[in-house]
């Protein structure tokens, strides 16, 4: 039995689905999420290059099979349920026995595992829209990152299922309403932005005081 998140199972019409990327971005953050998904802006640093070319090998459409194990690259996914769609890295197809094929996500990240949940939320989604697609239980998938060369496990346990409907509903809102958040400054999060020259968190904070200030100023 599929283990559904609880905000809803509603289908969401195609018009209204939104890229899988999405929720990766919004949970890093939500201004960035709003620049890629609302305003379409895009740069790319040493980071993303990086990355991009760390996808390079699984972005072209493709089977084969491996030690008894099919796999597909750049497969299309769908769920309707959580409103996504995307592209996933590579998905095994593992024999089951009696017949049939156990799908397994496979996402490629460059780096090392982070301490909040982007990656595993985005790969979540992955393996819910796998489990529409293919009708069956899709428990795990597995996350590689760049850094360490090693292939983590991650359980799609009910917290990280709920987490993920919960995410992709907020990014659905935010993308829907066509606003895009204030800038938050974050050291850590800035500096490995990409959009940092677009989005100029620094210099919104310094004119946070100000706008309070007036704000103040209107008001009394």
């Amino acid at each position: 039995m599929i283990d559904e998140p609880q905000d809803d199972a509603r289908v969401i019409a195609d018009s209204d689905l939104i890229a899988l990327s999405a929720l990766q971005h919004h949970l890093f953050c939500s201004r960035q999420c709003a620049l890629i998904h609302v305003e379409q802006a895009w740069s790319e640093n040493a980071l993303t290059a990086e990355g991009r070319l760390l996808h390079e090998r699984t972005s072209e459409p493709g089977h084969e099979v491996r030690r008894g194990v099919r796999v597909a690259t750049a497969m299309p996914l769908v769920s309707r349920r959580l409103g996504v769609s995307g592209i996933a890295d590579l998905v095994e197809l593992h024999p089951i026995d009696g017949g049939g094929w156990q799908p397994l996500p496979v996402e490629y990240k460059r780096g090392k595992p982070k301490s909040y949940r982007a990656d595993e939320v985005q790969l979540c989604a992955q393996g819910i829209a796998l489990e529409e697609m293919f009708g069956l239980p899709v428990p795990e998938g597995v996350l590689f990152y760049g850094e360490t060369r090693r292939r983590t496990d991650i359980a799609f346990d009910s917290g990280l299922r709920q987490l993920t409907a919960d995410v992709a509903a907020e990014a659905r809102a935010m993308i829907a309403s066509g606003t895009t958040p204030p800038a938050i400054y974050d050291r850590a999060k800035c500096r490995a932005c990409s959009l940092a020259e677009l989005c100029r968190p620094k210099a919104f904070e310094k004119s946070r005081p100000v706008a309070i200030w007036l704000g103040r100023q209107i008001d009394e």
